[in-house]
């Protein structure tokens, strides 16, 4: 049994597609980062990043929701293309997620929506960097049905996670100035694997309000400033 540890997470959702597009039994162990569980001596255990997703599959563990992609797809050989063309597209857009899209996404919302005061900088910064990021795969949605090509794989697992919550970064109007990226959005919405995931979170509950507890739960190192 596949035991994933989760919170409902734009990474966490990644792995949670992948799972359920895979069709994989699994145990889900939530994990609610707004009540600091992340830092718990056993969930350290598992991930020592203190970070969520993580899996256990029999003896193995994997932390970092595109390690577990990897993991898992090579391990089933599903959803990472065989030849060499469409692979090196897989893999390269899947690291463009993970060095770009992931974190650039994070920090702009955590300067929009948590860092006390009003850094304009910041968050000027971070969400200017997530619109170029956003425009580089409107362009790849132009010519692509997906971003290795013909072939839908964890790179488009990886986005999906992110792009789920672009409206907590662009507001109401969402992803309507990337029309090609809102396409590729509405096709896997309609795969049944996609509905399957989103239920995953439904099913749970995690703490919402966003008290003092949880600014320290998800920023501890800003507990001394």
């Amino acid at each position: 049994m596949l035991t994933l540890y989760f919170h409902a997470t734009p990474n966490s959702m990644k792995a949670a597609l992948l799972i359920q597009e895979l069709e994989l039994p699994v145990e889900i162990k939530p994990i609610d980062i707004f009540k600091g569980e992340q830092h718990s001596e056993a969930f350290r255990l598992i991930n020592p990043n203190a970070k969520v997703p993580a899996i256990v599959d029999s003896d193995v563990t994997v932390f970092d929701s595109h390690a577990i992609l990897l993991y898992l797809a090579e391990k089933h050989g599903r959803f990472l293309p065989t030849g060499a063309k469409e692979r090196a597209a897989a893999l390269s857009w899947l690291e463009f997620i993970a060095s770009g899209l992931s974190p650039f996404s994070g920090q702009a919302v955590h300067f929009l929506h948590f860092a006390p005061g009003d850094l304009e900088y910041a968050k000027n910064r971070y969400l200017k960097e997530v619109e170029r990021h956003y425009r580089v795969l409107d362009e790849r949605f132009a010519t692509n049905e997906f971003l290795a090509g013909s072939e839908y794989s964890i790179a488009d697992m990886a986005l999906w996670g992110w792009a789920s919550i672009a409206g907590f970064i662009f507001g109401e109007k969402g992803l309507q100035d990337y029309p090609n990226v809102q396409r590729f959005m509405d096709t896997i919405a309609q795969r049944p694997a996609a509905a399957r995931a989103l239920a995953m979170k439904e099913n749970l509950t995690f703490k919402s309000e966003v008290d003092e507890e949880t600014l320290q739960a998800l920023f501890p190192q800003n507990k001394a400033a």
